[in-house]
């Protein structure tokens, strides 16, 4: 019953408004004392509430003393809701003011819902192009949309961490990460929509799913930039998989090592691809100091 009561308030209805109807729907013709006696209100709150009803033309009220109530059918009520709502969208989207402000500033949003439906609104409003960086579960969750996406003439590539199993319209590539590497803090997401909008997220973990968004052109820029050296690390490893690995290491590793371990200190240091590397190179590890005695 709570959950009656809740959508009939959800169609604009007070909670009173909602048990009377619910009354009338359940009981039949009833008079306002009855109504009242059965919700256990005072008759002058229900006759009002019913009066309201009978304003909006969801009760019918019969001449005579005392009055009784009858309940619109409720195929009729929703027609009339549904009709006003769409009325009034409609006058709003004709005359309120438009909103030009870009958003340069740094939005957040917190929880899986809303960070998910904003996720679904922004690529229903692609118009050019859309670069996605997903792990599977969260292009598993947005795989509808994201097959809409080309059906709207808009180029959309994804780079996809895991098996992301998207329909064959959605170009993909994807990466050879570490899946326990990221699972710890959450899984990192990005989308780039028609150049302009930026979403950076994190889903899973310990934490709750947190999303920044932002048409900043600097964060714009880095995530395209990001992006592109992806792609080009992916051909690259589609073409020269076996040389790159005996020249640079698993997920260019030795690389990323020479780099991110300060001098003289041992640190693990995630790969260009999220991949844990070693924690010393050559000259620290035992080999390295039997090379030095010889």
């Amino acid at each position: 019953m709570e959950d009656i009561h809740l959508h009939l308030k959800n169609l604009g209805f007070t909670d009173l408004e909602a048990k009377c109807l619910h009354v009338l729907a359940e009981s039949g013709t009833q008079t306002g004392y009855e109504i009242a006696k059965q919700l256990g209100v005072s008759r002058s709150n229900v006759y009002s509430a019913l009066q309201k009803l009978a304003e909006k033309g969801a009760v019918l009220t019969s001449h005579g003393e005392p009055t009784h109530y009858q309940s619109v059918p409720i195929e009729e009520i929703g027609d009339r809701v549904e009709a006003e709502l769409q009325a009034s969208i409609r006058y709003v989207k004709e005359h309120m003011p438009k909103q030009g402000a870009h958003r340069s500033e740094y939005f957040s949003l917190e929880g899986d819902t809303k960070v998910l439906d904003r996720i679904r609104t922004e690529l229903r409003k692609a118009r050019e192009e859309v670069l996605c960086d997903l792990w599977a579960q969260e292009a598993q969750l947005l795989k509808e949309e994201l097959r809409k996406v080309p059906a709207q003439g808009v180029r959309l590539l994804v780079s996809a961490i895991g098996d992301a199993a998207l329909p064959s319209s959605v170009q993909q590539f994807s990466h050879k990460r570490d899946a326990a590497w990221n699972e710890q803090s959450g899984r990192k997401f990005t989308l780039l929509i028609d150049r302009k909008l930026a979403i950076v997220g994190t889903r899973g973990g310990d934490e709750p799913t947190l999303a920044m968004l932002t048409e900043h052109p600097a964060m714009v820029e880095l995530l395209l930039n990001s992006f592109w050296r992806d792609v080009v690390i992916h051909e690259l490893q589609q073409d020269m998989g076996a040389k790159l690995e005996d020249k640079y290491g698993k997920n260019f590793k030795k690389i990323i090592q020479k780099y991110a371990a300060p001098e003289g200190r041992e640190k693990d240091t995630p790969s260009a691809e999220g991949e844990p590397a070693s924690t010393t190179d050559e000259s620290k590890t035992g080999e390295g100091k039997r090379k030095k005695k010889k």
